[in-house]
């Protein structure tokens, strides 16, 4: 599973005009299920996205985990980021896992980071719109293909 991971002051998810999943300070996760992922790779996410020392500390460093500083998560489906761009102009998306397992494997990251942390959605398969306002900012690229 690949993840675009954002700290947030607040973030929240739309379709149409209606609000489906917001959070205050916490994170924002873009996240793509590819060919070949399964339970192990959402479970390896989770962990990593509630391990992350990416919010600050007294000091001003990043030190503490969204645990720490009791923080929520915004997680949205994002098949786009399974793109495979290195034949033309227009992406391909067939490394997409198929929608049916992406969305499962989805809802076991929400459910697996849902044990620790306020976790919202937003509405898979959806048209969303993303509002958010970044802090710092920090962005990430997870893939669970890397873990060690």
């Amino acid at each position: 599973m690949r993840a675009v991971v954002q700290r947030v002051k607040r973030a929240r998810v739309l379709v149409g005009d209606e609000e489906v999943g917001a959070v205050g300070v916490g994170l924002l996760v873009l996240v793509g299920a590819m060919k070949g992922d399964g339970p192990s790779d959402a479970a390896w996410l989770a962990r990593k996205l509630l391990s992350l020392r990416i919010f600050s500390d007294e000091a001003g460093k990043m030190n503490r985990s969204i645990r720490e500083v009791a923080g929520q998560c915004l997680v949205v489906s994002q098949f786009t980021l399974c793109a495979d761009t290195s034949g033309g102009s227009r992406p391909s998306f067939g490394p997409a896992l198929d929608p049916e397992s992406a969305e499962r494997l989805v809802e076991d990251l929400v459910r697996e980071m849902g044990r620790e942390v306020p976790v919202a959605t937003g509405r898979f398969g959806a048209s969303m719109g993303v509002e958010l306002v970044n802090d710092g900012p920090v962005t990430l690229w997870l893939d669970s293909r890397a873990k060690a």
